[in-house]
C-alpha cells in the first residue's frame, strides 16, 4: 500500500540514500536541461551501501522525484538536511526550494527546472545552497525522466549531491601539494634569471626569454634547466673571462646536466 504524501497524493516507497559512486555514472553520461551556475565535508549517510569508502571519503547524496502535473517533489532525508531541516518539517515544494539557493544562481536554476517541465526533460543543475545556518553548500543536480506504468513522463527524479566536501578537499590538496611545487618552480626560475642578468648583463625579461628560449631547444622543462643552471652556477671558478667562457658551456649545455638533489625550501629557503 503506498504511502500518502502532501494533500494526499499517493507516494512511491520511501526515498533512498545512495554514494557517490552509484550515481557517477550518471552524472559522466549527462542530463537534459543542466545549467552549470558557478563554481565557488561529509561522511556517508544511513543506508549508504557503498561499505568500502572510508569515512569522509564520500560526498553526502541525496534523491528527489518531481512531478511535472502539480509541481510535487518528493526529498530524502539528505536533501531536507541539505537545507538544514529535518524530513517534513515543511511541505517541500519549488519555492523552499529555490528558497535555498543563493540569490546569484536562483533565476538559473528556476529556469532549468521550468525547461525540465516544458520538455519533459531532466532537471539538472550546479548550484550554491545556502541552509537554514547560513552555510554555503557547493550541489551537483543530476536526473533522468520518471516514467508512469505506460512509459509515459510524468516527470524527473535523481541526485543532489553536495560537493563541499570535495571541492574543500581539492583545495587543501593545491595549498598542501601543487602550490609549495609552484612556489617552488617560481624560485628556481627567478634565481637562473638572477645567474643569467649577473652573468650577460640582460634584463629580467631577456633572461627568462633565454631560459625559454633553451627549454624550447632542448624540451627540457623550464622549471627543470632553471634549478640546473642555479645548481651548475654555484661550482664556477675562476676571472670574469673564465666565468663567462664557463657560463656560455652551461647554457648551451644544461640538457645534459643531472638534476640537483631536491631540496627542502619549508625550512629556511
Amino acid at each position: 500500500m503506498p504511502a500518502c504524501g502532501p494533500e494526499g497524493h499517493e507516494t512511491e516507497p520511501a526515498l533512498s540514500t545512495h554514494s557517490i559512486a552509484q550515481v557517477r555514472v550518471a552524472s559522466e553520461v549527462g542530463f537534459g536541461n543542466a545549467v552549470v551556475v558557478s563554481d565557488d565535508e561529509a561522511v556517508p549517510g544511513p543506508g549508504d551501501e557503498d561499505a568500502s569508502a572510508a569515512p569522509g571519503d564520500v560526498d553526502p547524496v541525496g534523491r528527489f522525484r518531481f512531478w511535472f502535473d502539480d509541481q510535487r517533489w518528493e526529498w530524502s532525508a539528505e536533501i531536507w538536511h541539505l537545507f538544514g531541516y529535518e524530513p517534513g518539517e515543511k511541505v517541500p515544494t519549488t519555492e523552499l526550494m529555490l528558497s535555498h539557493n543563493h540569490p546569484d544562481d536562483r533565476a538559473a536554476v528556476a529556469d532549468a527546472l521550468a525547461a525540465a517541465v516544458r520538455d519533459h526533460g531532466a532537471f539538472g543543475s550546479r548550484h550554491r545552497v545556502i541552509d537554514t545556518a547560513g552555510v554555503h553548500h557547493q550541489v551537483l543536480v543530476v536526473a533522468d525522466g520518471m516514467f508512469d506504468a505506460t512509459g509515459a513522463v510524468v516527470g524527473t527524479e535523481g541526485y543532489f549531491i553536495d560537493l563541499t566536501a570535495s571541492l574543500r578537499r581539492n583545495r587543501r590538496e593545491i595549498l598542501e601539494e601543487t602550490l609549495p611545487e609552484l612556489v617552488s618552480a617560481r624560485a628556481d626560475i627567478e634565481q637562473a634569471k638572477g645567474v643569467l642578468i649577473l652573468a650577460y648583463g640582460l634584463t629580467p625579461d631577456q633572461a627568462f626569454a633565454t631560459l625559454r628560449w633553451r627549454s624550447q631547444e632542448t624540451n627540457v622543462k623550464l622549471r627543470v634547466l632553471a634549478a640546473r643552471l642555479v645548481a651548475a652556477a654555484t661550482a664556477l671558478r675562476g676571472g670574469p673571462t673564465a666565468l663567462r667562457i664557463q657560463m656560455d658551456h652551461i647554457v648551451l649545455s644544461l640538457h645534459e646536466y643531472l638534476d640537483p638533489p631536491t631540496q627542502d625550501r619549508s625550512h629556511g629557503q
